[in-house]
């Protein structure tokens, strides 16, 4: 297992905090005079890291192997404020947002970046694929069919404002979000749309304020958030004309 260091702390990540230990691997770890790892130091780079077993963590399945998923969960890290912090996916959405694959460039984390940037990479593994990303949507899409499985967009990114002005979504919501994922209960909640990506955030979620799922509720102006969700819209849409893929698909990203 892999993990990222920057401002770890054993309260917020006590699995990953234990883990460290004889054995394990610092990347890129500021140690202080008595070689004690200081994980708020970003002065090398915020993109500090550990490697460890995956026995470490306590109660880690062995072997790492289980059945056909009922739900698959595509993780992004939102630096713009816009995406909710949870999202049920249609079919032809899944698909759409599996062939664009987000995620954030940060700076201090990506070589050359001064200020957030969206970053797109296919089926969220673009240089690892020999074939265009309509193939493996398609086989997604199938084995989604197959199986009956819900397809969820998980975003760990801001809120309240883009990267510099919002804060973080908290580590305990997106626990909370994955733990009534595998439960079932998030299946069944009620979802109301987002009016320009057209993806269903959950009205209410126990365990997470209500005003956190919509993201236009948590910034202070909301004309502002409406510019910068048109914005990163438009990079989707300006990401999604390099492929070919039909209109169904295409028409399940940004709505305007």
């Amino acid at each position: 297992c892999y993990a990222k260091c920057i401002n770890l702390s054993k309260e917020g990540e006590p699995e990953i905090w234990n883990a460290i230990r004889f054995g394990s691997v610092l990347e890129n770890v500021v140690l202080g005079d008595d070689r004690v790892p200081n994980y708020d130091d970003g002065s090398k780079t915020e993109n500090t890291r550990v490697t460890y077993p995956v026995d470490f963590i306590d109660h880690a399945r062995r072997p790492s192997m289980a059945g056909h998923p009922r739900n698959v969960v595509f993780l992004t890290a939102d630096a713009f404020g816009v995406l909710p912090p949870v999202s049920k996916l249609t079919p032809a959405q899944a698909m759409y947002y599996f062939i664009n694959g987000y995620t954030s460039k940060l700076a201090g984390t990506e070589a050359g970046v001064t200020e957030p940037q969206p970053g797109f990479s296919p089926c969220f593994g673009g240089p690892f694929l020999p074939r265009p990303p309509m193939v493996y949507a398609e086989w997604l899409e199938r084995r989604i069919a197959e199986r009956g499985a819900d397809v969820w967009l998980l975003n760990t990114g801001w809120t309240g404002g883009p990267y510099g002005t919002g804060n973080r979504f908290s580590l305990a919501w997106t626990r909370t979000f994955v733990d009534r994922i595998l439960d079932g209960s998030l299946s069944e909640v009620e979802t109301r749309q987002h009016p320009i990506f057209g993806l269903h955030m959950p009205v209410s979620v126990e365990g997470v304020p209500d005003e956190v799922l919509d993201p236009r509720n948590t910034w202070a102006d909301g004309a502002a958030y409406d510019e910068m969700a048109r914005k990163l819209a438009a990079s989707f849409r300006q990401n999604d004309a390099k492929f070919t893929i039909p209109d169904a698909v295409r028409e399940a990203g940004p709505l305007g």
